[in-house]
């Protein structure tokens, strides 16, 4: 799309070469807008998708008979400073975002330093119970022959019976094991709901930010960042809750359901955002 424009621009150009000679500049400016354009999709889009700049011709309106006609120049002029006005935004949108994303790694990386020195801890023996508790009911495990689909739904029964440490262990196979499967996404957030319900909001953040970021458009993408905000909430981190509220409006804010949004709003509440 990208190159239509530009040819076209360059064809209207080439129509009126009287014109053209009297702006010696605009071909450079032309020039200029490609090479920044492939720029600005390498950096927003490196896994290659086009970009499709939102740019079209102006529509043409009658002009009354006898009235002198539009300089073709001008009107070519006019069409490349809104593709370089255009380039402007997408570049600062690109920074902004690359500039949040990395201050979530550099809390993430943080949460699992924290994480680490809590596990390196010695643990005191736990105090023995008067009487014997009951065991834990039988959790069934599926066999439907999708070894990912079995696993994640395994991972999820023990979860709902407070199961947590069989399930995080589980739901990590599937995330590990399956990466390409539908599922993943599924268990590596279930992952880490796990933990936060099992009191381990460190491990909980790490999990839930390697959802969004290994798996954006992963079903359950949104969904973790919210719990990733109730997880740095329980961590006394609010400001960085409200960083991910506002990724989560960037990368998810027209598409999300109602009910998604209305948690975040609540998360916002919580976390007392700006």
């Amino acid at each position: 799309m990208m190159k239509r424009i530009l040819v076209l621009l360059l064809l209207g150009a080439a129509a009126t070469p009287l014109a053209a000679q009297s702006a010696p500049d605009l071909n450079a400016r032309v020039t200029k807008v490609e090479k920044e354009l492939r720029a600005v999709q390498r950096k927003v889009f490196p896994d290659g998708q086009p970009l499709e700049p939102e740019i079209t011709p102006p529509p043409r309106v009658a002009e009354p008979l006898g009235s002198p006609a539009s300089n073709p120049i001008a009107d070519l002029t006019a069409r490349v400073d809104a593709l370089e006005s255009q380039i402007r935004a997408l570049t600062g949108q690109s920074e902004q975002n690359a500039h949040r994303i990395g201050q979530l790694e550099d809390q993430v990386k943080q949460l699992v330093a924290d994480a680490q020195a809590r596990a390196a801890a010695p643990v005191a023996p736990p105090t023995l119970a008067p009487a014997e508790e009951p065991a834990a009911p039988a959790v069934e495990r599926p066999s439907t022959g999708d070894a990912a689909e079995d696993g994640y739904i395994y991972g999820f029964r023990l979860w709902q019976a407070r199961n947590y440490a069989e399930a995080e262990t589980a739901l990590k196979q599937v995330a590990d094991k399956y990466p390409k499967h539908r599922r993943a996404s599924f268990a590596q957030n279930l992952l880490g709901r796990a933990y936060l319900d099992d009191g381990k909001p460190a491990l909980a953040a790490v999990a839930l930010y390697d959802s969004y970021k290994k798996w954006p458009k992963g079903e359950r993408a949104p969904e973790s960042l919210y719990w990733l905000g109730e997880a740095l909430i329980a961590l006394k981190k609010p400001a960085d809750a409200c960083k991910v509220y506002a990724q989560f409006d960037d990368d998810y804010g027209a598409t999300a359901p109602a009910a998604l949004k209305t948690q975040i709003a609540g998360g916002r509440k919580k976390a007392k955002c700006a």
